[in-house]
């Protein structure tokens, strides 16, 4: 897999060039490509996202409605975020592949020093998509994603050192009850850097353009 690094892009500049990775990988100009970077503060909507789950406006973070799958998320600084954009298998859907996203994250964590561990939704619950830490029971990655023409695109959080207020402002992941967590919240030191690094090998990327 390709790897392209960054560090604050805008939202809206990041989903234009996503756009354009992802037709290229339609027409097999690139390969599978992982494209890790951060974003300025920014709330994110998914299609299923209830009015009462966003945050008061005065807050002053901007909210913007994305063509991913999920709820409400909340990107800024000190977080990694991971776009994918991968052919998918011809027997394999994006459930599937959210699976396998999911797995290759808590082997990452692992790798930190952090266990954690997905989990899989009871009937009739919100969908518990993500990771979360197993020694505390909080979420420390959301993930979102859609596929279009077999092509994936959105992808995962991951909060490493940021600012964790904001995700109290609303109702992140669709779950009122959810408490976010970060790397360092955790109580593990691992820079931004080094979190880059332990994702990049756990998704076999190597860095290209």
């Amino acid at each position: 897999m390709s790897l392209v690094v960054d560090d604050l892009v805008d939202y809206g500049t990041a989903m234009e060039r996503m756009e354009h990775l992802v037709a290229e990988r339609q027409r097999d100009e690139r390969p599978d490509t992982l494209w890790l970077l951060s974003h300025p503060q920014v709330y994110t909507v998914g299609r299923r996202t209830a009015t009462e789950h966003l945050p008061d406006p005065s807050r002053g973070i901007p909210i913007v409605t994305t063509g991913r799958g999920g709820q409400l998320t909340f990107h800024g600084p000190g977080q990694l975020v991971g776009y994918l954009v991968v052919k998918l298998g011809q027997n394999e859907g994006i459930v599937d592949y959210v699976r396998e996203v999911e797995l290759r994250l808590v082997d990452a964590l692992e790798v930190l020093g952090l266990p954690a561990e997905r989990r899989d939704t009871p009937a009739g619950s919100e969908l518990l998509t993500g990771v979360w830490t197993k020694a505390t029971q909080r979420k420390i990655v959301s993930i979102g994603m859609r596929q279009s023409r077999g092509v994936t695109s959105h992808g995962f959080a991951l909060n490493v050192d940021g600012d964790l207020a904001p995700w109290n402002w609303a109702v992140a992941c669709g779950m009122p009850d959810v408490d976010m967590t970060s790397v360092v919240r955790e109580g593990v030191e691992a820079t931004m850097d080094r979190v880059r690094e332990a994702v990049a090998v756990a998704f076999d990327a190597v860095q290209g353009d």
